[in-house]
């Protein structure tokens, strides 16, 4: 029975763009495994990082415990025991010294020692010296040289300062002193400043230290991409680099890049000239088989093998093209549909395009025609449906976050799942899965290979419902309108012819 490509606007519904969610003619979900999700850590740099900044924060407050404990807390009690000796040598000289030469001594201590002795009346209001650790500490170091009634305080009647109480034959007194004697070893806010200083300068090393380090292997890293996609040539390594270490690794690798390089060209001069060569015996051999060969059924089965044969010779040409191309907006849905063109005109095959119109996609134009032919060849071979043997396929995109998802998806008995992973290897054949397999193995090969080139990617597998499934992510075009182009000309007159 003939069939025809139904068009976006043919009677079915409008195309959408989550063709996933449309009932499938055919009863041909679109469906997928899932991706598996990418493992989440951090990469060496940021791993690096921390590890040096943990190091140096961790040795810096290792460092002022160190300072705290051998030198901090000494000087917190030294100090201490200086006040201790400077109220027993003021009660001292206040006990031996008449009243006149008393008033003298606090003249003289106040004015030249900065320390005032005060009378303590019993309704003085007064805030403890006991803060923190240290402050207590000193407390109890005061008290303990002068007496168990002794009053350490920080305020005393709302006047801040160093105050000591302190009793001399019943009578009590206040020495007040200025509290800058320990307030340089007691204040914290310069020690947090100085902390914190210390802190910013320990990230900002590691950083500098991280960057140092892990630079050579991003560069090592981008450079083995480049290398994988083909581009041998931006893939070179600095050779004077002043670590001996990298310059060394550099070497071997800009030496590994341009032996690889060597090869594939090689290959492809190899291939190149086999094919061509091969074009020219060939012509000659099928003129001679239809002029020389009489029975008309062995002579149709002789072109047919040397027709294959050229078939063949057409897919070592296609897999021996250079990988560089220009990238254009193309409209996917013209360009499915005159792909199709050829497949649809058999009996033993039906092809359904569920492609939203405007969807444009960035490729080359002869490449993705390429790519779109050999999966609609691949399935015309191999996805008959069992029960039919009539070959139906379905080509339907999506288009989400800037790129365009591409399913070509037939009904036939798919592939084992230990197979998948060896379909797109060159001149691999599934001769157990697949029936009629004649072909040089390349076919997939060459649309793995095409789709990379235009910086995306191929993904083949079962689908659940049955059938075997490729999934091509493509770039998406930004522009989505534009005028009439040469695919529609194209498509226009395939359909007149």
């Amino acid at each position: 029975m003939s069939t025809a490509v139904q068009p976006p606007d043919a009677d079915l519904e409008t195309p959408t763009t989550r063709p996933d969610l449309l009932a499938d003619s055919m009863n041909a979900p679109l469906d997928s495994p899932p991706e598996p999700r990418a493992p989440i850590g951090l990469n060496l740099f940021w791993r690096t990082f921390f590890m040096l900044a943990l190091l140096l924060l961790g040795s810096s407050v290792g460092w002022y415990q160190m300072f705290r404990t051998l030198e901090y807390e000494p000087r917190v009690i030294d100090n201490a025991r200086q006040i201790a000796s400077l109220v027993n040598l003021s009660r001292a000289a206040l006990v031996h010294s008449d009243a006149i030469a008393r008033v003298s001594l606090i003249k003289t201590l106040a004015e030249q020692e900065k320390v005032r002795i005060l009378p303590r009346e019993p309704g003085d209001r007064f805030d403890l010296f006991n803060l923190n650790g240290l402050e207590r500490r000193m407390s109890a170091e005061i008290v303990a040289r002068l007496g168990p009634d002794t009053l350490v305080a920080s305020r005393v009647n709302d006047e801040s300062g160093l105050w000591v109480g302190f009793s001399i034959e019943g009578d009590s007194y206040w020495l007040l002193t200025d509290r800058s004697r320990v307030g340089a070893l007691l204040g914290g806010s310069a020690w947090l400043l100085w902390l914190a200083t210390l802190g910013a300068v320990s990230l900002v090393g590691a950083a500098l230290l991280a960057r140092f380090i892990n630079q050579p292997l991003r560069q090592l890293s981008i450079a083995a991409a480049r290398v994988r996609e083909g581009d041998y040539q931006q893939g070179h390594l600095d050779e004077n680099a002043r670590s001996a270490e990298i310059r060394e690794v550099n070497i071997g690798f800009n030496r590994m890049a341009a032996q690889l390089s060597k090869i594939e060209q090689d290959r492809a001069e190899m291939l190149a000239g086999i094919s061509h060569d091969l074009r020219t015996p060939l012509a000659r051999l099928r003129l001679e088989t239809e002029m020389s060969v009489p029975d008309a059924e062995a002579r149709d089965y002789m072109v047919a093998d040397i027709e294959q044969v050229d078939t063949i010779i057409d897919k070592f040409l296609d897999y021996a093209r250079p990988d560089h191309m220009t990238l254009q907006a193309l409209p996917l849905a013209e360009l499915a549909e005159i792909c199709a063109q050829p497949f649809t005109a058999r009996d033993d095959m039906q092809v359904q395009i569920d492609i939203p119109p405007e969807l444009r996609v960035m490729a080359d134009e002869v490449e993705l025609s390429r790519v779109l032919g050999n999966l609609l060849e691949n399935a015309r071979r191999y996805g008959q449906t069992p029960d039919t043997q009539i070959t139906r396929v379905r080509l339907a995109a999506t288009a989400r976050d800037q790129w365009v998802t591409l399913r070509v998806r037939d009904h036939g008995a798919g592939v084992p799942p230990e197979v998948l992973p060896s379909l797109t290897r060159p001149f691999f054949r599934g001769d157990s899965a697949r029936t009629e397999a004649t072909g040089s193995g390349l076919g997939l090969a060459i649309v793995a290979k095409m789709v990379q080139n235009m910086g995306g990617s191929l993904n083949i597998s079962n689908s659940p419902s049955g059938g075997l499934m490729a999934v091509i992510r493509l770039q998406q075009a930004s522009e989505q309108r534009s005028e009439p182009s040469l695919l529609k000309k194209r498509l226009r007159r395939t359909a007149s012819e």
